[in-house]
């Protein structure tokens, strides 16, 4: 009968349909897994990132933060204050070394088993540790400077100090431009890690996508 013969044909189709999702399900469960480790892991220490450099450029101060940076032979008392003000940064980055150490290294890692593309969130961090690194260097030349050659030298001078501030402390300018680009670094990691862990490209993720749609 043809009536039986559909139905047969139809219980070996959703056999072999839920054959594939479980072996799918498995797959993802055992080769994903180390995947999707990766991915929380990256996200995990993003966020941590993310308070470690608000709390590094945090224009509050504690006065024996800075207690150990020594003055140079023949530095001027000027030059000295200003170095060890500007200081307070690599002091403070110092306190979350491991964890900056941390992403370099799984930058890697997230390469390998991510892909190339997917390192870009990790150079933007970098990027951003490198600014306010520049900005602290900058300003330790900065600030104790008090002679100008004409008022259009002091007011380049004034410029420079408002641009490299804006970059060391959060807060001084109307857009944050560092806070900006360290929440999109992790916007775009979680856009590629959301991926990985919902399993998107799999039939899992597929079957799991229409489910939730329906719900």
């Amino acid at each position: 009968m043809e009536w039986l013969q559909t139905i047969r044909d139809l219980s070996i189709l959703l056999a072999a349909l839920m054959a594939a999702y479980g072996f799918d399900s498995w797959r993802r469960e055992h080769t994903g897994k180390r995947r999707i480790e990766l991915a929380e892991e990256a996200l995990a220490l993003f966020y941590e990132a993310r308070d470690a450099i608000a709390q590094i450029r945090n224009p509050g101060g504690f006065g024996d933060e800075t207690k150990d940076v020594i003055r140079d032979e023949g530095e001027s008392e000027e030059r000295f204050q200003a170095r060890k003000n500007a200081s307070i940064v690599f002091v403070r980055y110092n306190a979350h070394k491991e964890l900056f150490g941390r992403i370099y290294a799984l930058r890697y890692r997230f390469m390998a088993q991510i892909g190339p593309e997917s390192a870009k969130p990790f150079d933007d961090l970098h990027n951003v540790v490198s600014q306010i690194f520049v900005a602290a260097r900058m300003l330790a030349r900065l600030w104790p400077r008090d002679h100008h050659a004409s008022p259009e030298a002091f007011a380049k001078h004034n410029a420079d100090i408002e641009k490299y501030e804006a970059v060391f402390w959060a807060g001084m300018a109307d857009e944050d431009k560092i806070t900006v680009m360290v929440n999109t670094a992790i916007s775009n990691l979680e856009t590629t890690c959301r991926k990985v862990i919902e399993g998107e490209g799999t039939l899992f993720g597929l079957i799991n996508k229409k489910i939730k749609s329906a719900s």
